[in-house]
């Protein structure tokens, strides 16, 4: 947790300064870190099991949304194999076929593609650390 860590080093320094006894001292730290492992913990738990609900979902809508997600930016993404042609023989209807995509990619509000980009990197970190920790295969 970026917040926590950040607040740790500076009230480690205040309790070297305010605690005189170095037993008492270190408990403090002890319990600081504690509570710091704790929290992000809790944290990582919470996000882990909606994770392992969503994929252990029966329904398939909610089990294969992601990688169906894919596949549609993947076709988007080869579709300009075949526009590259279309372009080639008729620019025309080629120029007329991305007006009309990019009007309708553009009348998607801007916070759904910040929340999917948010949601999406989420879920890859989540994965990726999966894999590390051995959890995901």
């Amino acid at each position: 947790m970026p917040l926590l860590d950040s607040i740790l080093g500076p009230v480690t320094r205040i309790i070297d300064k305010v605690i005189p006894d170095p037993e008492a001292r270190d408990r403090a730290k002890l319990e600081l870190l504690r509570l710091d492992n704790s929290q992000e913990l809790e944290m990582l738990r919470a996000s882990l099991s909606a994770i392992i609900a969503e994929a252990g979902s029966t329904d398939p809508w909610t089990s294969r949304a992601r990688p169906s997600f894919l596949y549609v930016m993947y076709a988007m993404i080869l579709w300009a194999l075949p526009m590259g042609l279309i372009s080639a023989v008729n620019p025309g209807t080629a120029s007329a076929i991305t007006s009309g995509i990019t009007a309708y990619l553009s009348g998607i509000p801007e916070p759904l593609y910040a929340l999917f980009g948010t949601g999406y990197l989420g879920y890859s970190a989540m994965r990726q650390w999966g894999k590390v920790k051995g959890s995901d295969r």
